[in-house]
């Protein structure tokens, strides 16, 4: 469930039910509430955003492709308001950015503004695994929350098909004699599944003969992790597309030269797979309001962002725009800061910071959350403390947004277990850093519930700020990666391994050295430990290797141990998916 629920049914935050005065009553699940739910046509809703049908290309009765010429119709209108919703370091459970964003967006009508929705399309790796899907949840929601959470218009199977079509062109000029010299051991392009699959992180191919290829090490990472995903979401137009493909390096030769995807020749046909998976996908809410989704990069080693392409069409159909970054400030909205900004030209006008009284209480490090579990029961009890101790992330995550020259409004996304003391604790940090703060009820009121969050979100948006990058271009590798590492993670050095030193002078070597940064870490702390709670200071960022996606535009950095392949745990949501006779999905959240 979203916003971290652990039965089938929710509780509805409702009334004096927030503060524990009277009993929590029956609240219906996400699925029930999006299966009762009356979708307007998509004519209405592109109408929202003042474009025609002859823009859009449905996909059923409740998705449309945008067409990219739109762009060329709407964009001399004055642009809106960008507004980007992140969060403090979250729980397992997450803390709901995507019901937040929703809830939001909806809210912008409530007070006679057009809001328009961009998020990420999620993988269905995680909607099979543990983490469930990200349609939002309770009455904020994006809906048909079944097709979004499943292949939707296809976009990530597009993707698969095109990475995998380069890795079969990579070991075909292998077999048919490798005339760019590739070293087998410095091939980078692996293979992808959107699938939760651990058995296949690691494998060998090209066993069985001659004729089955050449053998080699090698595996697969889930769909979201692919640099097909991750240049999809950063390209401009099908040209730029276009041309990051072609820059995409598969590997190296003995003397460390690249070789890229257009030495290989596979460029131009995985522009074709990909010709309709460039165009955003256009669907709604629960209360109508109009929501772009389009790409999904993984959160942890990718920008996390939804595309760029959504985000120049979107901020001229609307006054504000609403776009969500995964995870916690210094991961998804450090990264959109840095690098979809870079690449879009584009300025942010405010950023919502999402926190919930759970997730501060454990990072005062008294108490441990585990996803599918539920919370222990003495973390529910009033405790405005605990939630103080806690606070440090919240104010530190604030610093990282101000970090950017970006003005802050912190959202208390409020659960039937909290307490107004612990309410007003969060306040009272959240006021000393600077920020706006609100409470919101979207889960169970919709758009009614963040109505105070617009109107700081409005405000917020009015103020003059000096939004900037954190590092400039020309700087080395290591210095950017040492300006986030100081910066927004609060550590005191970086140090690197032999086999990270060695990829950094093969990327300086290659000319790589003016990309931005995207360093691959834990999302459960603001350190590169998630053992390390609150907000960290003095620690040593440990970079064990450094990979590049030229292609999308960054270099990224791994610390810890990062997984490019998610796998199952032991009771995967899979297990309470099913079909009904009537046609109708069942346990879907």
């Amino acid at each position: 469930m979203p916003q971290g629920y652990d039965t089938g049914h929710a509780f509805a935050l409702v009334g004096s039910v927030l503060f524990g005065e009277t009993s929590p009553v029956s609240f219906p699940t996400d699925l029930e509430i999006a299966q009762a739910a009356t979708i307007a046509p998509l004519s209405q809703i592109a109408e929202q955003l003042g474009i025609g049908d002859e823009f859009i290309e449905p996909y059923g009765r409740h998705v449309a492709k945008i067409e990219l010429d739109a762009l060329g119709h709407v964009e001399g209108r004055t642009p809106g308001k960008y507004v980007v919703v992140t969060a403090i370091t979250p729980t397992p459970l997450g803390e709901g950015k995507t019901t937040t964003s929703v809830g939001l967006a909806q809210a912008m009508k409530h007070i006679g503004k057009v809001g328009l929705l961009a998020l990420r399309q999620p993988s269905m790796g995680p909607t099979f695994g543990i983490k469930g899907g990200a349609a939002g949840g309770g009455y904020s929601q994006v809906i048909p929350m079944e097709i979004l959470n499943l292949h939707l218009t296809g976009d990530f199977h597009a993707v698969t098909a095109a990475h995998n079509l380069l890795s079969a062109m990579v070991d075909n000029h292998l077999h048919q004699g490798n005339d760019l010299g590739l070293a087998l051991d410095k091939i980078t392009w692996r293979r992808v599944l959107d699938v939760n699959d651990r058995a296949l992180r690691n494998v060998t191919i090209g066993q069985g003969g001659k004729e089955d290829g050449v053998p080699r090490e090698s595996g697969f990472d889930i769909t979201a992790a692919s640099e097909v995903m991750a240049l999809l979401a950063l390209a401009t137009s099908m040209d730029d597309l276009r041309a990051r493909l072609g820059r995409i390096v598969v590997g190296y030769t003995d003397n460390n030269v690249a070789v890229t995807a257009e030495q290989i020749g596979c460029a131009g046909a995985m522009a074709v797979i990909l010709r309709d998976a460039i165009k955003p996908n256009l669907m709604q809410t629960l209360e109508n309001t109009p929501a772009l989704i389009h790409t999904g990069p993984f959160g942890n080693i990718a920008t996390g962002n939804s595309s760029v392409i959504a985000d120049k069409l979107g901020i001229h159909m609307c006054d504000y725009l609403i776009t969500e970054a995964g995870f916690g400030a210094d991961m998804g909205a450090e990264r959109f800061f840095n690098i979809k900004c870079r690449v879009s030209g584009m300025k942010p006008d405010a950023a919502v910071l999402v926190a919930t009284v759970r997730a501060l209480k454990a990072h005062s490090g008294k108490y441990k959350v585990v996803a599918g579990k539920p919370l222990p029961p003495e973390m529910l009890e009033e405790n405005p403390a605990d939630v103080r101790e806690g606070g440090a992330n919240l104010a530190k995550q604030i610093e990282n947004v101000l970090a950017h020259g970006v003005s802050p409004v912190v959202a208390i996304n409020a659960f039937p277990t909290d307490h107004a003391s612990e309410h007003a604790a969060i306040r009272e940090i959240a006021e000393a850093m600077g920020a706006r703060v609100a409470v919101c009820t979207h889960f169970s009121d919709g758009g009614a519930g963040a109505v105070e969050l617009a109107h700081a979100v409005v405000a917020a948006c009015e103020e003059e700020n000096n939004f900037h990058f954190l590092y400039e271009d020309s700087a080395s590798l290591k210095e950017k990666i040492a300006a986030v590492a100081t910066t927004i993670y609060g550590a005191a050095a970086v140090e690197y391994s032999d086999l990270a030193n060695d990829q950094l002078d093969r990327y300086n070597a290659n000319g790589f050295s003016h990309l931005p940064v995207c360093i691959a870490k834990t999302h459960l702390s603001i350190s590169g430990d998630p053992t390390l709670k609150g907000a960290p200071t003095g620690h040593t960022l440990m970079v064990r290797e450094v990979r590049a996606s030229i292609g999308a535009g960054f270099i990224y950095p791994i610390v810890g141990n990062m997984r490019t392949m998610p796998g199952l745990g032991a009771n995967p949501a899979a297990l309470h998916i099913d079909i009904a006779p009537d046609g109708r999905i069942v346990g879907l959240f």
